[in-house]
């Protein structure tokens, strides 16, 4: 452990990056990567990029902080603007927070809120899906199937229904049933536990790291949305990962219909990473103007306070954001990506070296899952005593190369995935270099999975 600060990981040598420029990171040592993960799914429209610097450096000057509770700003107002903008009708007001963390635990404490104000107490059941991840504030934490950060504060942690996510990779013999695919699996959990009990449903319309961007079948929507109009329950679209134009289109939930053929209406719906691209810590809630206009008729304000909430040089940098994202039509960008980054990343699972591990390649946009099997035709995953993912990793940071591992997706321990989740405006010529070092990562990996003695088994717990 060197000098005073406290990291996450306390077992690894972080190198120190001094500068970023585009898709690449540079360290102290004068080694390059390439940013194939945007850090953790925020970096979407590059690093370094001026114009973001200029206005961060202009608010600054202006106005830097002012008390949420007491004043207005004006990147606040107009930030909120933009966004209603790209929202559903009547989906349109914005509360600003500071990580996708807090936007889920306020989601969710403002669906209880609502609830409460509208005379229906005994409604406190928030159902959620497995795999699924939310955040690490204990709200959010507890609404997650992330049994690694579960286990330590089990004992905080409130009881939130699961219901099994669509998971086209794992539905079948060794996967989910049916209802999962179907959305009949949150109609049979709503029935088992009494709509009249049922705040919430959270879930991310396209998957995030927990099913390493698995997208949902059609249809899936269209009946979440019924059965919560149905029951008087809220539908939140935890759009953290999956929104501000990473999958192609602005929002996640944005690629599915309602049964009429109009949108998937959300009541709520939270916003972070690509939100602010990593140039100021932001998040969002995006509410129904219905939700708000019941609490302004009731108390008169949401019970949820945060001393940098409606932050003007946060909205000032997610306004410089937003802008430069429509200015330079990255959504149409990250559209027009996908299909070519899945073509790419899809030939590892060509006969050569390492792709015997390679189970599968999915994804939407400029986001894209990689899935690690032991087992091709069955799908196993690794025992996770293994860690091949975060040997992958390790590869990867010597090709070059920053990707963004998970793990327990499988069964709720054994499982290895990795996530790109590249700049939206990366070249044709730094694609190439991400799929090459991505190629020789994984070439390394499978050998010294095989150099292993006795060899690595697949796991016997499979979903």
């Amino acid at each position: 452990m060197r000098g005073h600060v406290f990291y996450r990981k306390l077992n690894v040598e972080l190198p120190t990056i001094v500068r970023g420029k585009g898709v690449y990171l540079y360290d102290a040592d004068g080694k390059r990567y390439l940013d194939g993960s945007g850090g953790a799914m925020v970096a979407c429209i590059g690093h370094g990029v001026e114009e973001i610097a200029d206005a961060i450096a202009e608010q600054a000057r202006t106005i830097a902080y002012v008390n949420g509770t007491a004043f207005t700003n004006r990147p606040v107002e107009e930030l909120a603007d933009l966004l209603a903008q790209y929202a559903p009708p009547g989906v349109d007001l914005a509360y600003f927070l500071s990580s996708g963390s807090e936007a889920v635990e306020a989601a969710l404490k403002l669906s209880r809120q609502y609830h409460v104000e509208r005379g229906e107490t005994q409604r406190r059941i928030i159902i959620a899906r497995t795999p699924g991840y939310h955040g690490n504030t204990l709200l959010a934490l507890s609404a997650s199937a992330r049994e690694s950060y579960r286990k330590m504060y089990a004992p905080w942690l409130l009881d939130v229904v699961m219901i099994d996510a669509p998971y086209p990779y794992r539905a079948g013999p060794l996967g989910t049933a049916a209802p999962a695919m179907t959305g009949e699996a949150l109609a049979e959990s709503i029935a088992r536990v009494g709509p009249e009990n049922v705040a919430a449903f959270i879930a991310e319309p396209i998957g995030g790291s927990s099913t390493g961007a698995s997208v949902p079948p059609d249809g899936y929507y269209a009946r979440v949305r019924e059965l919560c109009d149905e029951f008087g329950i809220l539908f939140i679209a935890d759009e953290v990962l999956c929104g501000a134009g990473r999958t192609g289109k602005y929002f996640g939930l944005d690629h599915y219909r309602a049964r009429d053929g109009g949108p998937v209406m959300p009541d709520i719906i939270t916003m972070g990473k690509g939100l602010n691209a990593g140039y100021s810590p932001l998040s969002a809630l995006l509410v129904k103007r219905t939700i708000v206009e019941t609490i302004e008729r009731g108390s008169g304000g949401f019970q949820h306070a945060q001393t940098y909430s409606h932050n003007p040089l946060a909205a000032a940098a997610g306004l410089a954001v937003a802008r430069y994202v429509r200015k330079h039509d990255l959504v149409a960008r990250a559209a027009s990506l996908g299909p070519e980054l899945l073509r790419r990343l899809g030939t590892l699972t060509a006969q050569g070296d390492g792709a015997d591990i390679v189970g599968d390649v999915r994804g939407l946009g400029a986001l894209a899952g990689i899935e690690l099997v032991a087992d091709r035709s069955t799908k196993a995953p690794f025992p996770r005593g293994a860690k091949v993912v975060e040997t992958l990793v390790k590869e990867c940071l010597k090709a070059g190369l920053v990707v963004w591992p998970n793990v327990g997706h499988a069964d709720g321990t054994n499982g290895d995935l990795i996530i790109i989740a590249p700049p939206f405006n990366i070249s044709q010529s730094e694609l190439d270099e991400l799929t090459e070092s991505m190629r020789i990562a994984v070439a390394a990996t499978a050998r010294e999975i095989h150099a292993t003695k006795p060899p690595l088994a697949a796991a016997t717990r499979i979903s």
